[in-house]
């Protein structure tokens, strides 16, 4: 029986071209098929290869990355970090671990607190992305004096301005965009701001509790 070649899922950073690792490059070098949307796909315009794009339907994707695995290494591309709210955790349970590399990338989390110089070792990170956090998070992290949100609703400044008003306490407000991209753009504002900001879809907002940047 023939070796089916394993699957690449590489992380490819917050979104600069700068911010790719040596490994993710080489690996896509090595590939003879990269799949992604298609501004990931982008940051590799040299790559000669075969190009999926992928789109909503994120099965009909699977399946088209099944039928083309015989044809050599296929590279699935995520943004960010792989193991963080990525597509990853779709491929690898779709062809299983024992099938897949991960190369490991920088997320825009990261970057976040770099832009503040604040170390996030102790941070928690909650996704707001695709839907609202269960309640049951917004209890456990309240107390909490680090907190990152994962913005990319239009709803999604809406939960941190509830978050807020139920938790109340004394924070500095970061709200970081479109970070490493040439309009990158992070600034400190007032819970009262919130309400009438219009902020990118790659977006981070930082909750930091007063004095530890003091």
């Amino acid at each position: 029986m023939p070796i089916v070649p394993q699957i690449n899922i590489v992380g490819c950073g917050p979104g600069s071209p700068d911010y790719l690792t040596q490994e993710a490059i080489s690996v896509v070098k090595e590939s003879s098929i990269i799949v992604g949307y298609d501004r990931l796909m982008e940051l590799f315009p040299w790559y000669e290869g075969v190009r999926l794009s992928l789109g909503p339907d994120l099965q009909a994707g699977l399946r088209k990355i099944e039928s083309l695995r015989s044809a050599g290494p296929v590279t699935v591309l995520v943004s960010g970090d792989p193991g963080f709210f990525s597509l990853a955790k779709l491929v690898l349970r779709q062809f299983g671990r024992e099938n897949c590399r991960i190369v490991p990338g920088i997320s825009s989390v990261h970057v976040a607190f770099s832009r503040i110089c604040l170390d996030w070792a102790d941070a928690k990170i909650i996704s707001a992305h695709v839907s609202d956090p269960d309640q049951a998070i917004d209890q456990s992290v309240a107390k909490e004096s680090k907190i990152a949100v994962l913005l990319g609703r239009s709803d999604s400044m809406k939960w941190v301005i509830s978050f807020l008003k139920r938790f109340p306490a004394k924070r500095r407000i970061f709200v970081c965009e479109d970070l490493t991209l040439c309009d990158e753009r992070v600034r400190e504002v007032e819970q009262t701001q919130l309400q009438d900001l219009r902020v990118s879809s790659r977006t981070v907002v930082l909750l930091i509790c007063q004095g530890l940047l003091e």
